[in-house]
């Protein structure tokens, strides 16, 4: 396959960016995106100009790494499908593709196609630890789950972290992503006992990485490579209403004025 790429190339965080157009040829249509990107990196390197640098780790679709804008839709837009599943195939031989890196107020360019998604973590951490002591691993009927909660928070689990809601949405809200992260332990018994602390610090840190609101679009469910259903959003809201009450009255209590 021969391919016309319009791809972002920015040197730095801080340095101005612009799409840069080249010609890839010899690309097998058996062959993924990365894969793709992967040639034209040597055919740049053999003409001793600067590859183009984006994010990949397992290119299973497991890790969350890749990350790129294809035609304007997170992960070329093929329903539950990352940019590392994405094959050649489902592209015409002669095609031209514009690439970008995730468009976000949080998630700023280091590189050409890699972003900092560190805001991730940030609310990962906030979200802290169990207080129960699991101990060794138990059996695994110790603890009763109802089939409908244990199929909903293995659903939710399956969120990868890669940043598409957050790219698909037109404020930049990472509701999907955060509601996903509380609903996998929120589901289950283990997940009860920090469930308003938990959903309070996490929308908290949410807010002050700089993501933007959710206004319902449901973009993010479209984009989602792993098809997490908007519904964990309306969990976590009414979860948070709950967690804000039971923060304001923890502070007018310690400041001596509940």
């Amino acid at each position: 396959m021969r391919l016309t790429l319009h791809i972002w190339r920015q040197p730095s965080r801080d340095a101005k960016g612009g799409f840069v157009r080249y010609e890839v040829t010899d690309v097998s249509e058996h062959a993924s995106f990365l894969e793709m990107l992967d040639v034209l990196n040597e055919q740049l390197i053999a003409r001793n100009e600067e590859p183009v640098a984006f994010d990949h780790d397992c290119r299973e679709g497991i890790c969350g790494t890749c990350s790129l804008m294809i035609d304007g839709r997170p992960h070329g837009g093929r329903r539950a499908t990352t940019t590392c599943q994405l094959h050649m195939r489902w592209f015409a031989d002669g095609a031209e593709l514009w690439i970008e890196p995730w468009r976000a107020a949080a998630f700023p360019v280091i590189k050409d196609l890699c972003v900092d998604r560190s805001a991730f973590d940030r609310v990962i951490a906030a979200g802290g630890y169990i207080s129960a002591n699991v101990g060794s691993a138990p059996d695994a009927n110790d603890i009763l789950v109802a089939k409908d909660s244990a199929e909903r928070a293995m659903d939710a689990a399956a969120c990868i972290g890669c940043g598409a809601c957050v790219a698909a949405c037109p404020n930049g809200s990472a509701m999907l992503f955060v509601a996903a992260k509380l609903a996998h332990l929120h589901q289950l018994p283990q997940g009860q006992p920090e469930r308003a602390h938990r959903t309070h610090a996490m929308v908290s840190a949410m807010d002050a990485a700089g993501f933007g609101a959710c206004t319902n679009h449901y973009e993010c469910e479209a984009a989602c490579p792993k098809a997490i259903s908007r519904d964990v959003i309306a969990v976590m809201n009414r979860d948070y209403a709950r967690a804000a009450l039971i923060a304001r009255d923890r502070e007018a209590k310690s400041d001596g004025t509940g």
